[in-house]
């Protein structure tokens, strides 16, 4: 028997005894870890391997009644508590030092009702969860772009990918949450019950209590589609991206093209001497019949004369999984982003030249083309407010040891620096990093509506590890 130094909401260290812990072990279904349990380390463990903390207890829960005792708990004790889903934001948010994680992790059950056209998810649950599921009717959506990122985090910041031009973004696809607030009790966020709520959580992230279910709408999509990857070389990617801007315009909302700018990966259908070197990468995105998407990406496809190509019809679940090798846990990763609503000559220009300074073989910069259903969405519809954002900048650094650490981050923060002045000054808040105050940038005009209702949801701001709203009061 022992005491638990634990952090408490003030950042400050207190002490739990070893009853009180047992106590709120015995009212989960699920498990209670402490620093001293076998699977600690494992369950601390997220896909940023820059964030190194550790959580003074992790409740890893089986269901929302164990969500309700974790954050009761919390609440009771004045700890800090911190959500973890998936466990993939850039930020780190998952985790906090010392104080509670309420993890969610296992909470993986994907319902599909094909019939009603709409999915019952759990928060734990991966989008390749999410994929597998909805396709087996032909179902799907609209989610990001990589299988194991978490689908609590990417819906409650807002949300895109593949299908967003097409059905506008995951928020805009949510029917209804249920979840847990700051006082510890269960209600349902919906259009019709508790509204103001669900505007909040389309986009205000964690900041309004723990989700345990979400309800989404979906729409048919494959199981097959068209897309691929098309790798011109890397001295033609100026010119590129000036024609490009008109081959993108002219795409249907079915469709999408993003830029990679990147060094090759060893790819089967390059050549040798291309893996390792610098290229502009097409990835390309059609959910078309065959014939119809052929017609569609022509313009794409006669942009230039590629080193190589690799694009035709392949199931839409597999497309979703094909960066996941780009995306494997375990490295470390720096990002930095912007919105645009046009891509200029200067910003083209500029581009260019920090890709020709990649850190890494690991970094890249995407651009992301959006636009479409999720431009005809007024502003002030949901908390996610870039409506106006025509395409979206990752500048995504990415490397393997510390050392590289200072080379990385100085390298996103250039690129950063440099197209800022073609921005709309706005910022996706899932892309936003744990040493950036952007808060204001990811919500604009939206954001005070967001903090009268932080003050009405959590106004001590039990959930504060998280890019943080502050309550009004």
């Amino acid at each position: 028997m022992g005491d638990f130094t634990v952090r408490t909401a003030d950042r400050r260290d207190t002490t739990l005894t070893q009853q009180a812990v047992d106590d709120l072990a015995g009212r989960l279904r699920g498990t209670l870890l402490t620093p001293q349990s076998a699977g600690y380390e494992e369950a601390r463990a997220i896909w940023n391997a820059m964030i190194d903390r550790r959580p003074g207890l992790i409740v890893r829960c089986a269901g929302a009644a164990d969500v309700m005792q974790a954050v009761r708990f919390a609440r009771e004790n004045g700890l800090l508590v911190s959500v973890r889903g998936g466990g993939h934001n850039i930020a780190g948010n998952a985790l906090c030092d010392g104080g509670v994680l309420i993890d969610l992790s296992s909470m993986r059950y994907v319902q599909v009702d094909p019939m009603g056209r709409t999915a019952r998810v759990a928060p734990g649950a991966t989008l390749g969860d999410l994929d597998r599921e909805t396709q087996a009717f032909g179902l799907a959506v609209p989610v990001g772009i990589n299988s194991t990122t978490g689908i609590a985090g990417l819906t409650l910041g807002g949300g895109f990918g593949w299908l967003t031009r097409k059905y506008g973004l995951t928020v805009d696809n949510l029917l209804g949450v249920d979840m847990v607030t700051a006082d510890g009790q269960f209600l349902r966020a919906s259009a019709e019950e508790n509204a103001d709520l669900f505007w909040a959580v389309r986009g205000g992230g964690g900041n309004f209590g723990v989700v345990t279910s979400f309800t989404f709408r979906l729409h048919p999509v494959g199981p097959m589609v068209t897309a691929g990857l098309i790798v011109h070389p890397f001295d033609k990617a100026g010119d590129l991206m000036r024609r490009y801007r008109d081959a993108a315009a002219a795409l249907p909302d079915e469709a999408a093209c993003w830029i990679v700018l990147r060094k090759a990966p060893p790819l089967p259908f390059l050549p040798a001497e291309v893996h390792g070197k610098e290229v502009m990468v097409l990835a390309v995105f059609c959910a078309l019949d065959e014939e119809a998407a052929a017609k569609a990406l022509e313009p794409v496809r006669a942009l230039g004369t590629p080193i190589g190509e690799h694009l035709g019809p392949m199931p839409y679940a597999a497309w979703q999984s094909a960066f996941d090798p780009l995306l494997a846990p375990g490295a470390r990763n720096y990002w930095k982003s912007h919105n645009f609503t046009h891509i200029d000559d200067g910003l083209i220009d500029l581009l260019v030249e920090e890709a020709g300074k990649l850190p890494s073989p690991h970094c890249e910069i995407f651009v992301g083309q959006l636009g479409g259903a999720a431009n005809r969405v007024p502003a002030d519809a949901t908390a996610y407010p870039h409506r106006d954002a025509a395409f979206v900048m990752n500048v995504h650094s990415r490397w393997e040891m510390a050392p590289e650490d200072t080379a990385c981050v100085r390298w996103a923060r250039d690129v950063f620096d440099r197209t800022a002045g073609y921005a709309t000054g706005g910022v996706y808040v899932n892309f936003v990093t744990d040493d950036e105050q952007r808060v204001q940038a990811a919500y604009g005009a939206n954001y005070d509506r967001l903090r009268a209702l932080k003050q009405k949801y959590d106004p001590g701001n039990l959930f504060c590890v998280n890019q943080n709203i502050a309550p009004s009061g």
